[in-house]
């Protein structure tokens, strides 16, 4: 099967070259011979771009994409915005919509017009989308709405990069999301907002959450970002910013927590006997003092765990 495609073609199956077929004189295709739910599970590692290609293979592979429970589309496997749009309304139009959608991951590097952005969150939502990823630049805002109605979704990973080359303009965070059967949850670059004298609880709504991951997000008109889960497992904190607010951390089954960047923010646990493990990696300028203090009492805080790993750069901390 040849290497690439198309892009600029307007159907939804990329002009490929002829290819041999699989099977010639004696040999068996066992592979188009696996039954449908092997082959699917195989498709479902496959990019959507990738797994369309596989149509050429025989009359057998003809339509089998169409029912992959997954879709896989990013923007940098096409050369143009205009193709990768192309092809996802293509796509979605001739999918098999009896089928459910159990995973879909979205990403665009660069803006991307809002009615695209709703329209394929729209078509996720309405095949009981299960584990939802979106990796976009600029607001979201017009499809929280969409994902607070779900109640299908067991993951949810929304990374939203500002526009410009600073991280003004980050989207708000809404003060509270109804998903009741979310376990896992993945947030980068919004704005959590203060919702009682001065403190944050973006979590507390989500009574199954099992795995959390902060990246590069802060607070605003809120002294306190409290994270609060009886079901916690997993915690994972990214920062490079010099915001400074204290964190208030309850979760008694909380077992691994992670940190990368720059500790400005305080530690201020309680309920975390439970941790085990704690990985640090701490990134700061020699001329920072508050930094190193932070991370000390950070320590305090955790002081009961069995396994802690540090990198190079946070046993160099003054």
């Amino acid at each position: 099967m040849s290497n690439s495609a198309s892009e600029d073609d307007l159907t939804i199956l990329p002009k490929l070259r002829k290819t041999k077929k699989l099977k010639q004189g004696n040999e068996e295709d066992n592979l188009s011979d696996l039954p449908d739910c092997v082959i699917l599970h195989i498709l479902s590692f496959l990019n959507a771009k990738e797994a369309v290609r596989t149509c050429i293979l025989s009359n057998r592979w003809k339509n089998v994409w169409k029912c992959v429970p997954t879709l896989v589309l990013h923007s940098s496997d096409f050369t143009t915005f205009k193709n990768f749009a192309k092809f996802v309304s293509k796509i979605l139009w001739h999918r098999d919509g009896t089928i459910a959608l159990q995973e879909l991951d979205f990403e665009r590097v660069g803006s991307i017009e809002p009615h695209l952005l709703k329209r394929i969150v729209n078509y996720a939502f309405s095949h009981n989308v299960q584990r939802l990823g979106i990796s976009v630049k600029g607001d979201i805002c017009h499809i929280l709405p969409c994902v607070s109605s779900c109640r299908t979704l067991t993951s949810l990973k929304l990374s939203v990069s500002p526009k410009g080359r600073h991280n003004y303009g980050r989207t708000l965070f809404p003060k509270s999301l109804d998903l009741p059967a979310l376990t896992s949850l993945h947030l980068g670059n919004f704005v959590f907002c203060a919702s009682d004298k001065g403190r944050t609880e973006p979590f507390s709504g989500f009574s199954k959450l099992n795995s959390l991951v902060i990246d590069n997000c802060t607070v605003k008109d809120a002294q306190i970002l409290c994270i609060l889960s009886e079901t916690l497992v997993n915690l994972t904190m990214r920062n490079h910013s010099s915001d400074v607010y204290k964190i208030e951390l309850s979760a008694p089954s909380l077992s691994t927590f992670a940190f990368t960047g720059t500790p400005y923010q305080k530690l201020c646990g309680s309920n975390l006997s439970s941790v085990k493990q704690v990985n640090i990696d701490a990134e700061m300028l020699s001329n920072y003092t508050e930094p190193p203090l932070v991370l000390l009492s950070w320590l305090l805080e955790l002081a009961n765990i069995k396994s802690l790993t540090v990198s190079a750069s946070t046993l160099q901390v003054p």
